[in-house]
């Protein structure tokens, strides 16, 4: 190797030149990773645990770059009120676990990502055939009155509800009436947590109406 003048200028500009391939490329490689959909931590246990009445389930997966694209995307941010939070682009799956009793598929497991005030918040939802709420689970928030959002309490106001409930509540300005109205937050100093999980409850219902419940009602 030139290790005179010369040499050594061109030794840096090769270091350089690597640097700046190796940033290049977090760059693109991070917003991937950050796109990952909800996946449950311990699928096995986790959705026996939610859906107790199955007796196996399939992984599976659904995203907007089939069949519907970018006009269903804007259709399910419209329904969402305008607040884009998917946090997945066009072309990343969101996990399915289709659940199971004998041959006859009785209800599914999904989860969302959701903005909370310390960071991302991962909520599921088991649903039966007709899109209502058969156990709710918080598996990630941040912050210290956590134990009260994931508390068998606080989780049982969702049981029951379905996507017709969250239509007569304004999501993003917190009125409305019905059942969504009623919803008691345990820790009012975390409101940004408490609508972020009502948000994140409201996702999961709107994406799993488009891709799957409207889908079943129009097949001939």
């Amino acid at each position: 190797m030139n290790t005179g003048p010369v040499g050594r200028q061109i030794y840096l500009c090769l270091q350089r030149s690597c640097v700046l391939a190796i940033l290049f490329l977090c760059v693109l490689v991070t917003p991937l990773s950050a796109a990952v959909s909800c996946a449950l931590n311990d699928p096995a246990s986790d959705v026996a645990r939610l859906f107790p009445e199955s007796k196996s389930f399939k992984t599976t997966g659904f995203s907007f770059s089939f069949p519907g694209g970018e006009p269903l995307l804007k259709k399910v941010e419209a329904r969402l009120g305008g607040f884009s939070a998917l946090y997945a682009p066009l072309n990343v799956p969101y996990t399915l676990y289709e659940c199971y009793k004998g041959n006859e598929k009785i209800g599914y497991v999904h989860g969302v990502n959701q903005k909370g005030q310390f960071g991302v918040l991962e909520v599921f939802l088991s649903l039966d055939m007709d899109g209502r709420i058969k156990a709710f689970y918080i598996q990630r928030i941040a912050g210290q009155w956590a134990n009260k959002f994931t508390s068998a309490k606080f989780g049982k106001q969702f049981i029951g509800l379905t996507l017709m409930d969250f239509e007569r509540y304004d999501i993003i300005n917190g009125k409305g009436s019905g059942k969504i109205a009623a919803i008691v937050n345990p820790a009012p100093e975390a409101v940004t947590d408490f609508f972020g999980l009502l948000r994140a409850v409201n996702k999961n219902l709107i994406l799993m109406d488009e891709f799957f419940y409207s889908a079943e009602k129009t097949k001939p």
